[in-house]
């Protein structure tokens, strides 16, 4: 037989069974007495529990033992192994044989005991599982899998308790985590709570980032720094109390202790065995559960009552065992304050987000760690920016942690992109890239001072593309641009406009345009869709209890999605009326809450409105001695259509140029140079001759209409005669062709 090697455990039982038997001075070592001394392991009679009280059994053992002929007093002796002990290691030896185990260990002993015939140790045994054998197996190998230690040198290692291996010490690992740097008054108040005789239990509430493990973690550190201080002047300016020093602190994980629980009352005997073993070890250790709102039904079956948080309250309530709870506002609101029981226990302490400065003092001083770990240099400015861009752009989560993910993504894409150097440092630049990249914010937002050239060329570029409408495109620019400067009103959308005049002139287009040369997102409503009542509700979202309230608004979640966008509301004069009173608050405030509570943030949002309202009277307004244009009746239309104070909170409300002649031959050699481009993906060259660029341009001219009519005239009058002519003409393979016009409509010259 191959030579079989033992954990520290079995061999301890082995040799503690045989002190047993000295101790009541028995001939032979019995599997009576490995029973007995298996029974104070903390893993057997952690599995025990779930069936019988190991309690019950240990005495029931002992009254057997108590039975057994003694030797004489007096007389020296060695016990020996009997030969149902041989046979309980002969049968452990095979089945470690047998399988893929390494060692030895307790539960092969145990199924060795099991498959006894005629034995006490046997029949004690199966008598207190009660059939359950198969469930008490299966536990007893669980816990003992949480520590596979072999025969070694420190014993400690394998007898450690087994409701230690389902929690995690934060004392051992304090230095591997960032300091806390300031929350004095929040970590004063910690102590005091816990200093306290009833009630002693801390429940840190704050949003997520914000720091509250750090504040555990920022306890743990003062604890262990006081212990090496030995009478040394303080590190820090908070002392411990007496009776919280050499405090141990345990992070209990709720999915830890539910992994691989498989029957009714594994959770429960878990949860039994960690706070009865804390109970034991001392007074003076502390549990910590993050994320403690789930607890709260964690572990009940059906319709039971019994959970996590009501096995704890024992707990609470008698004050030898502390505990500090974690959670943020919203699961505190949904799930732990369902609890009276469990609320009156606790005594909140609030985490407020830290101010910019403060948030920049935190990042200062986590510097030198993330230099380290990236091997890079942040530069002073990068680390300001870092806080001010983070507070400004991303705004669906929390200093600090927010800004001290720009700082280590941006070391990490150091890493992975650029040679490394000695000097290597991080700037600005690197940390308005990364902003870009991960969080959807346009780069021209946060490029670094002097980079106005985009800026500079904003209002060419797209008077390049519109025509005519010199007024709109200045506005839209300038709007971008103080923004940049930062002169506009942090609390208010970039930009609230309202586009008045007849379709056609290019109202929608601006819009498009401002979006593709910023290289942002548009956002396009299309405000006819929303002529109801009910349905304006769709853009934050359906009341509770109606259909679709699960899925959110529309508009919020866009902007929630991508906040930095140009929003354009096409047409809305056409929405119901209460859209106006949605949209009073984002043009404020630049807020807009869900049907949820959630806040969607329009501060990056450049804001655009049309609307043709009135064009019906426009006309009768405009006359041969007039010199009122259709926008401007449209205007005086438009402000007997909106509500004061719509339109009062407005940045600008444009009026949009009839479209004349000269700028009808400007769109016309547009439309013509987009259809070029078409042409050229087909190898094909047109060239137009005088006569059909006058013909193309007086019928597509027309004011009613606008620019919408000179692509009808395209689409019917030039297009069909290339088409033909690149299907089954002359321009199959490409070529050259010549429109010109032939009594009075274009014709392909040949």
């Amino acid at each position: 037989m191959p030579q079989i090697q033992q954990t520290l455990r079995a061999s301890r039982m082995l040799n503690k069974a045989y002190e047993c038997c000295k101790e009541y001075r028995h001939e032979f070592i019995m599997p009576e007495h490995l029973l007995l001394v298996m029974t104070d392991d903390q893993n057997f009679s952690a599995a025990l529990l779930a069936t019988c009280s190991p309690l019950q059994l240990q005495d029931r053992i002992r009254e057997y033992l108590e039975s057994v002929e003694t030797m004489p007093e007096g007389k020296e002796y060695t016990p020996e192994a009997s030969a149902q002990l041989s046979r309980v290691i002969e049968l452990a030896i095979q089945q470690v044989a047998s399988s893929s185990a390494e060692a030895l260990d307790i539960p092969h002993l145990t199924k060795g005991i099991l498959a006894l015939e005629d034995s006490w140790a046997a029949y004690l045994l199966k008598d207190a599982l009660n059939g359950r054998e198969a469930d008490f197996m299966s536990q007893l190998i669980d816990y003992c899998d949480f520590d596979d230690s072999m025969e070694g040198d420190d014993e400690e290692t394998g007898s450690q308790a087994a409701w230690k291996r389902l929690v995690t010490c934060m004392n051992d690992c304090y230095q591997q985590q960032n300091p806390l740097i300031g929350r004095e008054q929040e970590l004063k108040r910690t102590i005091q709570v816990l200093c306290r005789r009833d009630k002693n239990n801390p429940l840190i509430v704050g949003e997520p980032g914000v720091g509250k493990t750090a504040l555990v973690r920022g306890l743990v550190r003062l604890i262990e720094e006081d212990k090496t201080a030995h009478g040394e002047q303080p590190r820090q300016t908070i002392s411990i109390p007496k009776r919280l020093k050499g405090s141990r602190i345990y992070q209990l994980d709720l999915g830890t202790l539910l992994a691989g629980t498989q029957y009714r009352g594994d959770f429960e005997n878990r949860i039994k065995m960690i706070m009865d073993g804390i109970q034991a070890e001392s007074n003076n250790s502390i549990v910590y559960i993050d994320e403690i709102h789930t607890l709260v039904g964690a572990g009940a079956t059906g319709d039971s009552a019994m959970d996590a948080s009501n096995m704890l309250k024992p707990y609470l309530e008698s004050g030898t065992i502390r505990f500090i709870g974690s959670t943020t506002y919203e699961e505190y609101n949904r799930y732990f304050s369902r609890s009276k029981g469990l609320i009156r226990r606790f005594q909140q302490i609030d985490i407020s987000e830290p101010t910019v400065d403060e948030a920049k003092n935190i990042l200062r001083q986590l510097q030198p760690r993330y230099e380290e770990f990236h091997e890079v240099k942040y530069d002073d400015e990068a680390i300001d920016f870092a806080v001010e861009a983070s507070a400004k752009h991303i705004n669906d989560r929390f200093l600090p942690d927010k800004a001290i993910d720009l700082i280590d993504e941006a070391g990490a894409a150091f890493e992975s992109e650029k040679e490394k150097a000695a000097a290597a440092q991080i700037t600005k630049a690197d940390i308005a890239d990364v902003l870009a990249k991960t969080c959807k914010v346009d780069a021209l937002a946060v490029a670094q001072d002097d980079d106005y050239q985009q800026l500079e060329s904003l209002a060419p570029r797209m008077l390049s593309q519109i025509y005519g409408q010199d007024e709109a495109i200045r506005q839209v620019v300038e709007a971008v641009q103080m923004s940049r400067a930062g002169l506009l009103d942090d609390n208010k959308p970039l930009a609230s406009l309202l586009f008045v005049g007849p379709t056609g002139v290019g109202k929608t287009e601006v819009a498009r345009v401002l979006a593709r040369e910023l290289g942002i997102e548009l956002i396009r409503f299309d405000m006819s869709e929303y002529t109801e009542k009910h349905t304006v509700a769709k853009l934050i979202g359906s009341p509770a209890g109606y259909v679709g309230y699960e899925d959110g608004g529309l508009l919020t979640d866009a902007i929630r999605k991508t906040p930095n966008a140009v929003l354009l509301l096409d047409e809305i004069e056409k929405a119901h009326q209460d859209i106006y009173n949605i949209l009073l608050q984002v043009m404020d405030y630049a807020r807009l809450t869900d049907n949820k509570g959630r806040k969607a943030d329009f501060r990056n949002v450049v804001l655009i409105m049309t609307s043709n309202a009135g064009a019906q009277f426009a006309s009768h307004s405009v006359g041969f001695n007039s010199s009122v244009s259709r926008g401007e009746a449209m205007m005086k239309q438009v402000k007997r259509t909106f509500k004061p104070e719509f339109l009062n909170r407005l940045s600008g409300a444009v009026v949009f140029r009839d479209m004349d002649r000269e700028m009808a031959t400007l769109i016309l050699r547009k439309k013509l140079r987009e259809l070029e481009d078409k042409l050229e993906a087909k190898h094909v060259r047109m060239t137009l001759s005088a006569e059909a660029f006058d013909h193309l341009l007086n019928t597509g001219f027309t004011a009613e209409y606008g620019a919408r009519e000179m692509d009808r005239v395209i689409a019917q009058q030039l297009k069909p005669l290339l088409m033909r002519e690149i299907l089954f003409g002359s321009l199959k393979n490409g070529g050259e062709t010549t429109i010109s016009l032939k009594d009075g409509s274009l014709a392909i010259g040949r």
